[in-house]
């Protein structure tokens, strides 16, 4: 797993250096998705308000046909819809399952936000079941925060 403290580091030095939040997301993304063999795709799916969709930023993995998920639909759509972060320890299980590839057993999803501010989120997919742990929560939501940081700045 990936040092939090050290991508959350890199992450305000990239900030204060004058780097946008499009840099920052490629870059957790990138950091997040090659730091664990547990991880087979990783993104972020930032979210269109306006026509209620989360929308593909970026991703490290397998190409994916959900470039636009709606609110609501999916482990992600539900994720938004419900204000919380999912974790999935078998994606068979879910009855809207959206599924990336086939060989997907576990997703994360973890919000980017700042309070009820919805932003987007990081998604990663395992083809390991219970591949998540409270603690892989945490240290992905630390580096969603700083995230949420940035994209809160460039909409004042």
């Amino acid at each position: 797993m990936f040092e939090a403290g050290k991508l959350v580091r890199d992450l305000q030095i990239m900030r204060d250096e004058g780097y946008l939040s499009d840099a920052l997301l490629r870059y957790a993304v990138r950091t997040i998705g090659s730091s664990d063999k547990r991880f087979s795709w990783t993104g972020v799916y930032l979210l269109n308000a306006e026509a209620n969709e989360l929308w593909l930023h970026n991703y490290v993995g397998s190409p994916t046909e959900h470039a636009k998920i709606p609110v609501g639909s999916g482990v992600c759509g539900r994720a938004v819809a419900e204000k919380a972060n999912l974790n999935i320890p078998d994606v068979s299980k879910e009855s809207d399952y959206l599924a990336c590839a086939p060989d997907v057993q576990s997703e994360m999803v973890v919000l980017i936000r700042a309070g009820e501010d919805i932003f987007g989120q990081i998604d990663i997919d395992s083809e390991d079941p219970k591949a998540f742990t409270e603690d892989d929560e945490l240290l992905v939501q630390s580096v969603a925060d700083k995230l949420a940081e940035q994209l809160m700045a460039e909409r004042r």
